[in-house]
């Protein structure tokens, strides 16, 4: 099955950043989005608070449904029309946390891989999973307890499915989710038909039968299925997962663009079929106040938004003895929270409290620390990506390298450095240390093996990208395989 590309949650950052300019009148039309109670009572924002952790977080969640948001299945003229196959299942493909910092009007986009492997209630699975594992067992628990009415079950499970992709993304990030919003095949379909379509630019021609993908090179505008079949491509896509993550967040950059332009915005029949296309399809959770949101929100430009993808530490990551051909995306929660973390800075966790009169001790501050990396894989400029990452996390970065090709990475450091080796290691995704006498004191050796794919690979963590893997904004377009 083909995954539902991550532009899917196209729906609500329409609403996030082209409403503003339509005002409260025509956003108070939204008030027919289907609600969900997702966010727990006591984590939700109230109007125009300020999130203690500095940052307002919004997950969008994309659905490979082939049902609309009322549950009813899809006609099969339209399954055609997406080029999709009639069976669908409870996995949630598409996986983005937008982070507001308090304050600023810049907004950090982070894509979470849908095999990441993760620890979950009933057993580590692959992220995507936990929707459909928490709703099959909320349906029986219902079942049991003696519902018999269809829909109350129905609705209960979809509601503990969110619950729990929330939480499984909660736990990974570190993050505290403020708001939720989701989407489906049908959603993405039409929000990208209302707009008029995205420009977007490819490196190559391509050709993919399993997606329906058919595309020339260069620079070119789509739209309805060709913008699903663009954003759900797997194969025949250079290098891994990471290169579709890529090419989904492109088109997202190009949907806000889109949105934005006068071209839009001053057009009400766009305008209007916008909100119809966003009340049809969009799930949102039950405690958010849009025009609350909205008025918080006022200034975002179309270059305001910047996409990154968490660290990973193998995309091959072969979880299952018994099934050695299953794979998953491997990804150290510490590495990943440490990410999201530097996406804002430094600010106190979500409904926590500083003791008042209190003052801190002050510590000594850490002895300045040198990281040498090497890149011993064919991706041109990694070393210094991934210097330059570090040097973001408080290190002082060495000149760059390249050295004889390896397949693993490696962090060496003295004795006397182990700990912060052990910080350098999650920071890139959990690497393999090892103490060496032999590294120069004052210094950490990075070596960078050709399946390393955490921060500084296409953007990966957040690290700038390298030739050929242009920073993803909604700013302008950038070519994408």
């Amino acid at each position: 099955m083909h995954p539902l590309g991550k532009i899917v949650v196209a729906g609500l950052a329409l609403v996030v950043f082209g409403g503003t300019a339509y005002g409260y009148a025509n956003l108070r039309a939204l008030d027919e989005v289907t609600r969900d109670s997702v966010i727990d009572a006591e984590g939700e924002t109230k109007p125009g608070e300020q999130p203690a952790d500095g940052s307002l977080d919004i997950l969008l969640v994309g659905r490979d449904s082939r049902n609309d948001q009322q549950g009813k299945p899809l006609a099969p003229e339209m399954l055609r029309e997406l080029r999709v196959g009639a069976n669908g299942d409870d996995l949630t493909d598409t996986l983005m946390v937008l982070r507001i910092p308090n304050g600023t009007k810049e907004v950090k986009a982070f894509s979470i891989p849908r095999d990441s492997y993760v620890s979950m209630p009933g057993g580590k699975g692959k992220i995507n999973s936990a929707f459909g594992r928490a709703k099959a067992a909320e349906a029986r628990r219902l079942r049991t307890a003696g519902e018999s009415d269809k829909a109350k079950i129905d609705q209960g499970a979809l509601t503990a499915g969110r619950r729990a992709t929330r939480q499984a993304v909660e736990d990974l990030t570190g993050v505290k989710i403020d708001h939720y919003a989701e989407v489906n095949l049908l959603s993405f379909y039409e929000i990208s038909k209302a707009i008029g379509g995205v420009d977007v630019c490819l490196k190559a021609a391509t050709k993919d039968e399993n997606s329906g993908a058919d595309f020339q090179a260069g620079p070119q505008r789509i739209s309805g299925a060709d913008a699903l079949a663009f954003v759900r491509q797997r194969d025949g896509l250079p290098g891994t997962d990471l290169a579709r993550v890529r090419r989904q967040q492109v088109f997202l950059a190009g949907l806000a663009r889109q949105v934005l332009s006068a071209g839009t915005l001053a057009d009400p029949g766009k305008l209007s079929d916008l909100i119809e296309a966003v009340k049809r399809s969009v799930v949102l959770d039950d405690s958010w106040n849009l025009l609350d949101f909205v008025a918080q929100m006022r200034g975002v430009s179309g270059g305001g938004i910047q996409f990154a993808t968490i660290p990973v530490a193998n995309v091959d990551y072969r979880y299952d003895p018994a099934n050695p051909k299953a794979t998953a995306v491997q990804v150290d929660p510490a590495a990943v929270k440490s990410f999201a973390a530097s996406l804002i800075g430094s600010a106190a966790p979500k409904n926590s409290a500083a003791p008042k009169n209190t003052a801190a001790p002050k510590r000594p501050a850490a002895a300045p620390v040198t990281v040498d990396v090497s890149n011993a894989s064919p991706k041109e400029g990694l070393a210094a990506r991934v210097g330059g990452f570090l040097e973001q996390h408080g290190f002082t970065q060495g000149t760059p390298k390249t050295t004889g090709s390896r397949r693993t990475s490696l962090v060496r450091f003295g004795p006397d450095l182990a700990a912060r080796g052990a910080e350098v290691a999650k920071l890139l995704g959990g690497l393999a240390t090892q103490e060496s006498a032999s590294v120069p004191a004052g210094h950490i050796e990075v070596i960078l093996g050709t399946v390393y794919s955490g921060p500084g690979v296409a953007g990966g963590g957040g690290a700038p990208a390298g030739p050929g893997d242009e920073p993803i904004t909604s700013n302008g377009v950038v070519c994408v395989n």
